[in-house]
């Protein structure tokens, strides 16, 4: 059967549109490609006024400004563009919750490990944000930790004045050494009290492996913290004192965690420490420093 003129007059028809689009297609995903490439419009108004639109939902505001930033790096990341706005997202986000338990986790990260590669300026900036981290939640031990960390092993790569790397690594040691006496794992000490003895600060970094050796009760830690005190020509000066501590922790308060012992404070047995007259009984401390003043 033969085609029609009409038919023919189709396929004629498909076949122009065919080259016309590839004709067309390549110069249009060249100039898009580079377009896309191009920095971005930022319609994020200024943090005084962004806390005035959130209407009160604040945390929400923040919750959603943070996810947006997550997304957005990750775009960039893929498309391997510049993302120049990370601050300016991190300054909202810090307007609405300045304590927000996210972004001290990863404004490091953030900074530095953009598409572009960090600079001594990013790092100076992400300093700065942790320091406003450390104001903002000043008992939080992960925040202490993660400024320490990162002014002693992350920031220094990224820095060329020596002087500057020397002081940032000491600054560093003591932001985690305070970050254990808050509550971090105290094998960081270790890491920290080596800085601060390579540095010349041995009183410093005896002083605070005598602390954490008092704070933690892992035999393997507490065996290390000997052995660099040893290495420091220093002893544990609080030995006997915590060994009195532990032996009323497993004695009468074996049920709480050694913490809580310290808080409880000293076992009182209520026989002898009955009448009026009890606080002057040798066997009736009041506190752990009457308990353990005969050996200290």
């Amino acid at each position: 059967m033969k085609a029609s003129r009409g038919e023919w007059l189709a396929c004629v028809l498909v076949l122009l549109c065919a080259v016309g689009i590839a004709l067309v297609q390549g110069p249009l995903a060249a100039e898009h490609k580079a377009y896309s490439r191009r920095d971005d419009i930022l319609l994020l108004p200024p943090p005084d006024q962004l806390r005035a639109m959130t209407l009160g939902y604040r945390a929400a505001g923040a919750d959603l400004l943070w996810a947006k930033l997550i997304v957005e790096h990750g775009l960039h990341h893929e498309e391997k563009r510049a993302f120049p706005d990370i601050p300016t997202y991190i300054d909202g986000i810090l307007e609405l919750d300045p304590a927000h338990p996210i972004i001290y986790d990863f404004v490091d990260v953030l900074l530095l490990y953009s598409p572009v590669e960090g600079t001594a300026a990013d790092a100076r900036v992400a300093r700065r944000y942790f320091e406003r981290g450390i104001r903002e939640r000043p008992y939080d031990s992960q925040v202490w930790l993660r400024y320490g960390q990162f002014l002693a092993f992350l920031a220094p790569s990224f820095l060329k004045d020596q002087a500057e790397i020397d002081q940032w690594k000491q600054d560093g040691a003591r932001a985690i050494t305070h970050a254990v006496e808050l509550g971090a794992d105290p094998d960081r000490a270790l890491a920290a009290t080596s800085i601060l003895s390579r540095a010349g600060e041995r009183k410093a970094a005896i002083a605070h492996l005598q602390r954490t050796y008092a704070l933690t009760d892992d035999y393997e830690t507490r065996r290390q913290i000997k052995g660099k005190l040893a290495q420091l020509e220093a002893t544990v000066e609080a030995e006997s004192a915590i060994a009195i501590v532990e032996e009323q922790w497993r004695d009468h308060f074996p049920l709480v965690s050694r913490g809580a012992t310290l808080l409880l404070g000293p076992h009182r047995d209520p026989r002898l420490c009955a009448g009026p007259d009890a606080s002057s009984k040798k066997a009736c401390p009041e506190n752990w420093t009457e308990a353990t003043r005969d050996v200290r």
